[in-house]
Order: C-alpha cells, then structure tokens, then sequence
C-alpha cells in the first residue's frame, strides 16, 4: 500500500512539473523577407557576376596589388577580426563540454571533533575498529576519489546552444570577408585618389608655368603703355591662387598617402604608385549579374544569415528552461579516518549515485525575460538581416547608373576642357595683337585650369564608381 502512494505521488510530482513547463509566454513571430526584385534593370538578365572575380584581376596595377596584399598581412583591425574568430572557436569548445560528463578527482584530509552525547558521537564512541583500542579524538578524516556529474540533455538546450556557438563562429569568418572587402575598396579607392592628386599637381604646375609667362608679357606691355598697372595686379594674383591651390594638393597628397600607410599598418613613408596614361585608363567593366546573387556573394548578408540562425537557436535554448532538467551525480573513491586504513578495501571504499529531476515552478520571471529577450533578439536580426539586403540591392543600383551617368559627363567635361584649352591660345594671340582686353585671357585660363581639374576629379569618380560596384556585389574578399 504505501509503495502505492509513493509512485502516485512521484506521477503526482512529475504531471505537475511537466504543466507547469508547458506554460511559456506568448512569442511574436516574423518570417524573413529575403525577396528581391529580378533585375537592376529591365535590360539585365545576364547572370554573369563580376563578384566572383578575383580583385587582383580588377585591380590589376602591380603597385595596387603589392598595397593590397600588404594590407591583408599586417592591417590591425584585420587582426582584431581574426581573434574575434579564434574567441569564437574557443566558445564552441566550451559549449561542446557542457553536455558531456563532468569527471574529477578529488583528495581532502581534515580533522573533527564531535560531541560525545550527539547521535554522530554516540555512534563513533561505539565503533571498533580493532578489539581493544578507541577511536581517536579528534577524528581525522581522509580521502581521495573521483566524482561526475552529468546533465543529460533531454530537450537539446546544450546542443542547440552548441550549434548557436557554431553558427556564431561562421558568422564571425563572414565579418572577417566583409572587413576584406571593405579593406580591398578603401586601399583601391585611396590608390587612385592619389593618382587623381597627381594629374591634378600636374595641372597646376603647367598652368603656373603659363601664368608666369603671361606676367612677364604683361609687364612689358605696362612699360610699353599698353596697359596699366590694373592688369599686372591682376595676373600676379591668379598667379598667386593657382600656386596657393599647389600647396593644398601638396597637403591631400600627404594625407592621402598616410591613410593609405594606416591600413597597411606602418608608419608615414611614400607610396609607391604607377603614373601611366591617367585618362585612358579605366577599371574591367563590371558585370552585375542577378539581385539574388547578393544573398550568397556578399559576406555582411551572409554573417546575417547566420546570425539569425543562431538567434533562433537562443530562443530554443531560452525554451528549454522552462522544461524538467535531468542531472546524475556519482562519486567514487576511498575514505577513512586514519590514512592508513585508506587501501583497506572494501571497508573505505565510498560510491554515490543519485539524479535528479527539477524544473521552475512559482517565480519564473527571469525565465521569462530570457526567453522573450531571446524572441527579441531574434526578431532584431530578422529586421537586420532585411536592412542588409535592401541597402545591398540599393548600394549596387545607384553605382550602375552612376557609371552610366559618370561616363556621359566625363565625354562632356572632356568636350569643354578641349574647347577651353583651345579658347586659352585664342585669347592669348588676340590680346597681343590688342584685339582682346586682359580680362578674357584671365577669366580663360581660369575657366580652362577649372574645368581640367574637374575633368581629372570625373574621372576619379568613374574609378570610384566602378570600385564601389565591385564591393557593393561582394567582390574582393575571395
């Protein structure tokens, strides 16, 4: 009879811890959006992608290249990134031994002194362990052993939480490609920065040249009456602007070059660089493909993907609180009073085997912040996720027809330097053969050294433009 109570109560006990775990709170649940349109264009159906292309193919200037690969060695956020992931290696390996057992050993000596008339010192007083003699007060206590413990993982909270672990480790190798990707852009776009300062020192220095030969012409005509000291004021100061925009360049030729010194990871010193034909030279064009290729081809939406995989695994985790644990303790080992009587076996031998079954019963609020924390969480790398795929798609449609744009203008803006540069001749033979007043030859040679400068600056843009596409379809880390 009274082994009957005892299973009804323990079915009693159980029925209740089980109800109780069923009673989690409400989740607001949100799918992923990952549709996209079909095309950037409606004339673009090739699948073709430039992403997948090699940056030493897209970049394909040697002094780039050494750059680049300098970079990727010795750049210290870079560096950051790859303990990041070695942290999250590590995470994986301490998930992984939550749901193994738990072994150790243990040894202990001490000594205790129990009242006589206790119940403990009661029953030391009538043990014997050999006719004849007490047992010594104080009591010594030795022993050494080995014990586990053991949480068997019934609803997969510590493999879910492992798998998590994982997840997170791939999603910081993705960060790691994305960090490459933006490091193979920033130096490309830097590189040519600095080309497009040179082109535009080059100007300068020209226009300097014919600024003084003008002033030197128009300081004889003063003497020869042909003009007054109005115009030899004039020309000096154009001469002074051009030479006052050379030290300017000289200072964004200096910056350019240390920022490009700080990703490489070193000290100020020169960068090397290959001057060719600046205006003839243009990046391979770019094949953009299909928007879907950005959900594999771009490392920050894939890192997102897996973030979210792994959000999704915190709630699984969060709900299996809320579920009975099981866990089983052993211990194993040898104990007596006196060392000597250690290896006296099977009197000091000592074992244990117990388990126990426990879930949260009354009180489960933190559980309950956890795991909406966790649906929270989730629900923030779905919004993320979408963010990163919007801004992908957005980013590559703007450099597509940026390109587009930029190369009109650039055939425009070249139109008007060669009309320019020919006006600049004009006003010269007219204003020695007093045909013209000195104020043309000024308000010319102004508009042709503008006009050249903002030539050189398109067709930096175009460069920037096609190195913007190039890591907005998730090239460069490959």
């Amino acid at each position: 009879m009274e082994k009957r109570n005892i299973q009804k109560y323990t079915w009693i006990a159980l029925t209740t811890l089980l109800l109780a775990s069923c009673k989690l709170p409400v989740l607001v649940n949100r799918e992923v959006n990952t549709s996209v349109p079909e095309a950037y264009t409606n004339t673009t159906t090739d699948s073709t992608n430039s992403a997948s292309v090699n940056w030493r193919t897209i970049f394909n200037d040697p002094s780039l290249i050494a750059l680049i690969d300098t970079a990727l060695s010795h750049n210290q956020e870079l560096n950051i990134l790859l303990q990041e992931i070695e942290i999250s290696r590590n995470e994986i390996r301490a998930r992984k031994g939550e749901y193994l057992p738990f072994v150790g050993v243990k040894a202990g000596a001490g000594v205790d002194k129990v009242p006589r008339y206790t119940n403990i010192g009661a029953l030391e007083a009538t043990t014997e362990i050999k006719p004849g003699k007490e047992m010594p007060e104080p009591l010594g206590d030795f022993g050494i052993g080995l014990y586990a413990s053991w949480e068997v993982d019934i609803w997969h909270k510590l493999r879910n939480a492992t798998k998590a672990a994982n997840l997170r480790y791939l999603s910081t190798v993705e960060g790691r490609n994305f960090m490459v990707t933006n490091l193979v852009a920033e130096i490309a776009a830097s590189y040519y920065e600095l080309l497009a300062l040179d082109k535009q020192l080059e100007i300068l220095q020209q226009n300097i040249a014919i600024q003084k030969n003008a002033l030197e012409l128009v300081k004889v005509q003063k003497e020869a009456t042909k003009v007054t000291e109005l115009a030899v004021r004039r020309f000096d100061a154009q001469l002074a602007n051009t030479r006052s925009m050379e030290f300017n360049i000289h200072q964004q030729i200096t910056e350019t070059e240390n920022r490009i010194n700080f990703l490489l990871g070193r000290f100020p010193q020169p960068v090397p660089r290959n001057n060719g034909d600046f205006e003839q030279s243009l990046l391979p064009a770019l094949q953009t493909g299909l928007p879907t290729q950005l959900l594999f081809n771009r490392p920050d939406i894939r890192q997102s993907e897996l973030e979210l995989a792994a959000a999704k695994l915190d709630v699984s985790v969060a709900r299996a609180q809320f579920y009975p644990s099981l866990g089983i303790r052993s211990a194993l080992g040898l104990g007596a009073f006196n060392p000597g009587y250690l290896l006296k076996a099977p009197e000091s031998m000592l074992f244990s085997l117990a388990g126990d079954l426990a879930a949260p019963l009354i009180n489960r609020n933190a559980l309950k912040a956890s795991y909406l924390n966790a649906n929270a969480k989730q629900l923030q790398t779905v919004y993320e996720y979408e963010q990163k795929l919007l801004s992908a798609f957005l980013e590559t449609k703007n450099q597509v027809s940026n390109i587009n744009n930029l190369e009109n203008s650039y055939l425009q803006k070249k139109q008007q330097v060669e009309d320019l540069v020919m006006s600049v001749d004009i006003s010269n033979r007219l204003f020695n053969a007093a045909r013209a007043d000195y104020t043309e030859v000024l308000f010319t040679q102004r508009e042709a050294l503008e006009a050249r400068v903002e030539l050189v600056e398109t067709k930096l843009k175009q460069w920037q433009a096609s190195i913007n596409l190039y890591h907005a379809l998730g090239g460069g880390w490959r």
